[in-house]
């Protein structure tokens, strides 16, 4: 025959019950907060996206003067700079 306390509250301290619960509690309260750090590395990468949206939004008023055909072709600007590029190589 197999006896069992699961009947009434016979083997339950409810003042040690309380204190676990505080104590849980407590050590809840005392661990650490989660901390972000973001290195060097991802911020020069959010800097590069920045660049990035500039660029799109330049890209995009270009293309609207051409398609209005107001964008006008500096011809010795634009050669001078494909000259430069190559000599700085």
């Amino acid at each position: 025959m197999k006896i069992n306390n699961n009947f009434g509250p016979s083997g339950i301290n409810p003042y040690k019950r309380q204190m676990n619960k505080l104590d849980a509690a407590a050590a809840a309260q005392n661990k650490k907060a989660d901390k972000v750090e973001i290195s060097t590395t991802a911020k020069e990468m959010q800097q590069l996206s920045q660049v990035s949206v500039e660029r799109k939004q330049k890209v995009e008023e270009l293309k609207i003067q051409v398609e209005n055909g107001t964008y006008k072709l500096d011809s010795k600007e634009t050669a001078k700079s494909i000259i430069n590029f190559y000599r700085n190589k």
